[in-house]
């Protein structure tokens, strides 16, 4: 496989952008280590930790899993928890990015939508159900998250042809 790698320096440099993108999902700031962007890298792991520290946005996830969806919200601190979603999405956009990513029309639809859709999965996640399920502030934004980067590929591929006819 390293080989074939070897051979391919387009599959190598895909390979490359991938990799800060999901290094950026386990934490925003690790992908732009990886780019060498330092400074961008420690304000951005900087603003995470603020940010998680301030929503308890780990005790959340903590309760969430066990399945203590109500101890999930009473923890959560919401006022911080939106800030969350656009700050994440937008360190592994950027990560991505900057790693020669996202260079085709229109890559950054999925991520604002995934950003803007978290945030309204925020907002509603200590009252909305889903077929009848109180997902909490972890799951529900979560799910909205998803949900915003299906559709944003949707977009993104109707405006790619729509900009291909003029």
């Amino acid at each position: 496989m390293i080989r074939l790698l070897r051979n391919r320096p387009d599959k190598m440099a895909q390979s490359d952008k991938i990799e800060k993108l999901l290094w950026s999902v386990a934490l925003p700031g690790f992908g732009h280590f990886l780019n060498r962007q330092y400074l961008k890298g420690s304000v951005l792991i900087l603003l995470e930790l603020i940010v998680n520290m301030g929503s308890n946005l780990n005790l959340a996830i903590i309760y969430s899993f066990q399945g203590d969806i109500d101890q999930a919200i009473k923890q959560t601190d919401f006022q911080w928890l939106m800030f969350y979603p656009c700050l994440y999405m937008f360190g592994i956009w950027d990560a991505y990015r900057d790693a020669g990513g996202g260079r085709t029309p229109f890559t950054m639809i999925p991520f604002l939508l995934a950003a803007f859709l978290a945030t309204v999965g925020v907002t509603y996640s200590a009252t909305m159900k889903v077929v009848g399920v109180l997902f909490g502030p972890v799951w529900l934004p979560m799910l909205f998250s998803v949900t915003g980067i299906l559709t944003g590929i949707l977009i993104r591929a109707l405006l790619i042809r729509v900009s291909a006819n003029y």
